[in-house]
This record gives structure tokens, C-alpha cells and sequence, in this order.
């Protein structure tokens, strides 16, 4: 059972191990790059979720014990006071005022009880969902991280355009080019790289934690990995593309 969990669901440790690799790779390929700080900066985020994941799946005692004696207060309170509306509007009887008075006061005692329902259905859920929308607040402030790391690779990708490999003009205020063609490729996948391990270190928010704020967050961060991804293999196919037209036919 536990080797099918293995291949069943995303492993924290495999994806620290795997960025780990990566961050050694860039940093032996481009020595001091930014692009190998931004791995390390990913990799010192992914070591921190796995306590995020730990709170997210066991319960939170304090917070259930607290809750449930709220719950509990709630509902003392409101039944001491609807126990005390209804004493109160039972002094006045049909035989002893007018109808008008009595219907007035029954309608009062109505529309307080009313209130007191749509109080405790409210006190309630705020109690119940204590738990979760604390666990959401922790699981948002990471994803927030991981959306910036995934901003910051297109970042160091903007000026890695294929386009440096034909021979024009330079300007005072171009950007450095000194990157071969194999090295430029190389630079471009490991920045999707990067994209996706970060996809996949949003992923395991909502792996155990059933929340659609936070599954809705995690998506938003696939679609933006996956459109940046894209958008960088269409640089690479330019690459190839002029690698075969360099060839001697």
C-alpha cells in the first residue's frame, strides 16, 4: 500500500531532491547566475511546506476545543434568550387585551426568534470554518511565494530571445548577449523547468487540504506556469529551427 501512494499522489521529498538536481545543474552550467539563485530561493521555499502540509492534514485541537466551546456558549445564549422573549410575550393573552395587541405582540416574539436563528446560524459557521480558513491563510501565504518565483523566472527569461543569434546593431541600452546557441537553449529549458517544480510545489497545497479558495489559487498558478512554459518553447522551437538553417545543406 504505501509503495501505491509512492506513484498515487506528489512526494515532497521527490520534489526537493529533483529541484535540488537542478539547482546544481544551473549553477554548473551558468556560475552565479541569477537564474541559480532563483532555484535556490524555490528549494528553500519547498523545505518550508513540508510543516505547512503537516498543519494542513493533522487537526488542530486548540482551535476545535475553543470553537466548540464558543458553539456551545452560542447556543446557551440564545436559548436563555429566546426562553426569555418567549416568557415575556406569553403576559399578554387574548383575553386580556386586544387582538391588535396580542397579533403585535406575537409577531414581535416571531421576528426576534427570527433573529436569534439567523445569529446562531451565523455564529455557527464562523466556528466551524475557524479551522479551515486558518489553514487557508497559511496555505494562500505560501502559494503568494510560489506565484512570485514563477513571475521572476519570466523575468530572467524576458531578454533570452532567440532573435540575439542574428547579426543587427547593438544599442547603448541592449541587454547582454554572450550566451551561445546551446547554451541559450539550455538556459530556456531549465527556466521551465523551474516553472514546472513550482507548479508542482502548489499542487501539494491541495493535495490534503479540500479548500476551493486555495484550489482555486493553485490553478491560477498551473495556468500562469503553463502559459509562461509555452511561451518559452516557442523561443527553443525558434532555436532549433535556426540551428537547421545554420547547418551546411
Amino acid at each position: 500500500m504505501i509503495a501505491d501512494n509512492v506513484y498515487a499522489e506528489l512526494q515532497l521529498e521527490q520534489i526537493l531532491k529533483t529541484i535540488a538536481t537542478l539547482e546544481h545543474r544551473i549553477s554548473e552550467r551558468f556560475p552565479g547566475s541569477g537564474l541559480s539563485r532563483v532555484a535556490v530561493q524555490l528549494h528553500h521555499i519547498g523545505k518550508g511546506t513540508g510543516e505547512v502540509l503537516l498543519r494542513a492534514r493533522r487537526p488542530n485541537w486548540l482551535v476545535r476545543g475553543v470553537a466548540g466551546a464558543a458553539i456551545i456558549l452560542v447556543i446557551a445564549l440564545v436559548i436563555a434568550l429566546g426562553v426569555y422573549v418567549a416568557s415575556h410575550s406569553g403576559q399578554l393573552r387574548p383575553s386580556d387585551a386586544p387582538a391588535l395587541s396580542f397579533w403585535g405582540t406575537f409577531l414581535s416574539a416571531a421576528e426576534s426568534a427570527v433573529q436569534n436563528v439567523v445569529f446562531l446560524a451565523l455564529a455557527l459557521w464562523f466556528l466551524f470554518t475557524l479551522e479551515m480558513r486558518l489553514k487557508r491563510r497559511v496555505a494562500l501565504r505560501e502559494l503568494h511565494r510560489i506565484r512570485s518565483i514563477v513571475h521572476i523566472v519570466d523575468m530572467h527569461q524576458l531578454t533570452k530571445d532567440p532573435e540575439r543569434l542574428l547579426e543587427g546593431p547593438r544599442t547603448p541600452s541592449s541587454p547582454d548577449r554572450g550566451l551561445t546557441r546551446f547554451e541559450l537553449s539550455r538556459y530556456l529549458d531549465y527556466c521551465t523547468e523551474l516553472l514546472s517544480l513550482s507548479s508542482k510545489l502548489a499542487a501539494l497545497h491541495v493535495q490534503h487540504l479540500n479548500d476551493p479558495v486555495v484550489l482555486e489559487a493553485v490553478s491560477d498558478i498551473e495556468v500562469l506556469a503553463a502559459n509562461l512554459s509555452n511561451k518559452i518553447w516557442q523561443k527553443i522551437v525558434v532555436l532549433d529551427n535556426t540551428a537547421r538553417l545554420a547547418e551546411p545543406g
